[in-house]
């Protein structure tokens, strides 16, 4: 093993001879050899080999051996002077391996080797894009699973820092063509990150490019398989898939599959519905999912009984008035309860669809049935006539912080739940149903007019009020508002699926286990 002064000495030989370095193969093997001596040696040689690497073409192996044998020893301070000196190495056909070897060096635990690793990630994905996505989808594809899930995390912040000449046209192809591979067998939370990455890409901001991320959603969502509420990752699994095809549809990207699945396999089961979530009002998260689609939903095949089962599930939340005793009291014990939340989101999406068929209350439904709807509507907005004065009183000369607090932003969403159904009802009582009124969901940040907006890949689906977008996952376990009681929910804030963990037990394909992959480094 060579001393500190051999290695000196044999650099000294390599640094004079310049560019002829490449004939004192010996001096080089010398400081090769250096990584077997102590922790002085071993500093040395993490400096030397990666310096004269080029000269030495038929050592390559030799080399990268040797430095890797540097990125595991005990002593942190040589693992992190042998990981900053890497990307030297990625030259050539050996790229591919070092950004392979970085992607496996993702596991450190510790914080300074870590961001070493990044930032020579980085630097050798702006010397070959293509190269270094090889070495990331390898061990995304093989390799351990905290590898595997930090080479994701790695793509998912770090893509978006890259300059456009080197995320070019042919690179950001290459993403998609891979991503597909590990999209078919992934998590949940592995979804929705890779859903960010090719979300973010700009060859797919175009109507073309949304639509491919809305069929790799669907295919994920499954929506040819039979729906079962009662299993809790099904659901899930859905909500999951449909909150990251929210944002990608506009007035060019249809929502009429998924819209249509809701109608025919959903609504008629929303009261079996069961999820992993605790606290969460799961029939309240796929109904604000559904009215969010239903504004895009294009040329629909069935949309007559689709509209039906809309129409019959929101009659469920529209109760008749209470029977009158002779007295003129109420021959019930109790009135019946206005569940605010879900009509506003019942109502929306059958004043959305029912613009497809503006005659289906008059000309579709009998004269009973019409004339029953329009006394539940009756009743419904003598109800919210009630609650919209009460909250306007309660409301009234507050500003600033006084709006701030979390009782007034409770009744300032409920105000926005209430004005919104109320406009929606003025609109059916219309001779003949009106469906021109637009309204903002109240959970929604309000749009400013602008024509020449483009739609964002970011969740504005927050339902916190829209001054300020949520930062982190909240739940969104926001109750049903009950007028006889006139009690408000007490818990407002901003569900996000993408904040649940992954699924790896027995969920089928593409969500359930990923098999069993090699353990160890696979240098």
């Amino acid at each position: 093993m060579p001393t500190v002064e051999e290695l000196y000495r044999n650099y000294g030989i390599l640094a004079d001879a310049t560019e002829t370095a490449g004939q004192h193969k010996d001096a080089y093997q010398v400081i090769l050899d250096g990584v077997k001596g102590g922790a002085k040696e071993k500093r040395l040689a993490a400096q030397f080999i990666p310096k004269f690497f080029k000269h030495f073409p038929e050592l390559a192996d030799s080399a990268i051996n040797a430095q890797l044998d540097l990125c595991e020893d005990e002593d942190v301070s040589i693992r992190r002077q042998a990981i900053k000196e890497l990307p030297q190495f990625a030259t050539g056909d050996n790229l591919p391996r070092v950004a392979d070897i970085l992607t496996q060096l993702l596991q450190s635990d510790d914080s300074a080797e870590f961001n070493l690793v990044n930032n020579a990630l980085l630097s050798i994905f702006k010397m070959d894009a293509k190269g270094t996505l090889g070495g990331l989808f390898s061990q995304i594809l093989q390799g351990e699973d905290i590898v595997r899930e930090r080479a994701i995390k790695f793509l998912s912040t770090k893509l978006r820092t890259l300059p456009e000449e080197v995320l070019t046209k042919e690179v950001e192809e290459l993403i998609l063509t891979e991503s597909k591979k590990v999209l078919e067998d992934v998590t949940g939370e592995e979804f929705v990150l890779f859903m960010k990455i090719l979300s973010g890409l700009k060859s797919l901001q175009t109507v073309s490019g949304r639509q491919q991320l809305v069929e790799l959603v669907a295919e994920q969502a499954d929506l040819e398989q039979t729906f079962n509420p009662s299993d809790p990752d099904c659901v899930d699994r859905l909500l999951q898939c449909t909150r990251q095809a929210v944002p990608l549809f506009s007035k060019n990207v249809h929502s009429t599959r998924f819209v249509t699945y809701f109608c025919e396999h959903v609504l008629p089961n929303l009261s079996s519905l069961t999820t992993p979530v605790e606290g969460l009002d799961i029939q309240l998260e796929v109904l604000k999912l559904l009215a969010e689609m239903s504004s895009f939903c294009g040329d629909m095949e069935k949309l007559e009984s689709n509209l039906k089962k809309l129409f019959d599930k929101l009659l469920e939340y529209m109760p008749l008035p209470p029977e009158e005793a002779e007295n003129g009291e109420n021959a019930g014990n109790e009135e019946p309860k206005l569940q605010f939340s879900y009509v506003e989101c019942l109502l929306y999406s059958f004043h959305q669809l029912g613009r497809k068929l503006p005659d289906f209350l008059t000309a579709k439904l009998n004269a009973e049935k019409l004339k029953d709807f329009k006394i539940r509507l009756q009743y419904f907005a003598r109800g919210l006539q009630v609650y919209i004065r009460q909250l306007r009183l309660a409301l009234q000369g507050k500003t600033g912080e006084a709006l701030k607090t979390e009782e007034n932003k409770i009744k300032v969403v409920a105000l926005k739940i209430t004005n919104n159904i109320n406009v929606l009802i003025k609109d059916l009582f219309h001779i003949p149903p009106s469906y021109k009124s637009t309204v903002t969901l109240s959970w929604k940040p309000v749009q400013k007019a602008d024509a020449g907006q483009k739609r964002t890949s970011e969740d504005t689906t927050s339902s916190s009020p829209p001054k300020k977008a949520p930062v982190g996952p909240k739940r969104d376990a926001r109750q049903i508002y009950n007028p006889p009681s006139g009690k408000y929910s007490s818990n407002l804030g901003s569900f996000s699926y993408e904040q649940r963990g992954g699924f790896r037990g027995g969920r089928g394909r593409g969500w359930g286990g990923r098999g069993n992959r090699s353990r160890g480094r696979i240098y």
